[in-house]
């Protein structure tokens, strides 16, 4: 049986990709296949988080044993778990971590299961749109530092510095509770 899973960001609307991928595949399969076409660094912590309907998290594949988590609970690593072990149905919601420090992620969901379609190696079959950045502060090293900005340029920019009230549209400052 191959998954086919539809992957999108909540960050960057235009952006989803689908994957299919063999049910007897670990998740490590699918974390680098994720990875690896969004070009992302490798770190520690990623994880999938396993949801309802709801998208409450039932259960955490982590990719590495931390040591934070409590003896009695189950430990999951990515590399010894089958996506069969925890995916079973169309419809299911995945999460996957791939920036753990600033706690963003993909939302997933198996959107179809195939039968006699074997996928011998995991594959990224449609892809639309840029995936977000990994890292938030690496947006902020993009932006250009320089402070000083020409006289010129900022007139032509940022326009006058007075405004007539009229031109301001006060309903568009409403707050609806």
């Amino acid at each position: 049986m191959t998954f086919r899973i539809t992957i999108f960001s909540q960050e960057v609307e235009d952006f989803v990709m689908e994957a299919r991928i063999d049910a007897e595949a670990k998740f490590t399969e699918l974390h680098n296949l994720i990875i690896s076409t969004c070009n992302y660094q490798d770190m520690n912590n990623h994880g999938f988080l396993i949801c309802d309907d709801e998208w409450h998290v039932k259960d955490h594949i982590r990719q590495t044993y931390t040591g934070d988590i409590d003896s009695e609970e189950d430990i999951n690593l990515m590399q010894n778990c089958s996506l069969r072990d925890f995916l079973e149905e169309e419809g299911q919601r995945i999460a996957y971590i791939f920036d753990p420090e600033g706690k963003r992620f993909f939302l997933m969901e198996i959107s179809e299961l195939l039968f006699g379609q074997p996928e011998p190696k995991g594959r990224i079959s449609k892809k639309h749109g840029t995936p977000p950045i990994q890292h938030l502060n690496e947006e902020l090293t993009l932006q250009p530092t320089s402070e000083v900005a020409d006289e010129e340029t900022e007139e032509e920019f940022y326009g006058d510095d007075d405004f007539e009230e009229g031109e301001l549209d006060m309903e568009g400052f409403e707050i609806n509770e």
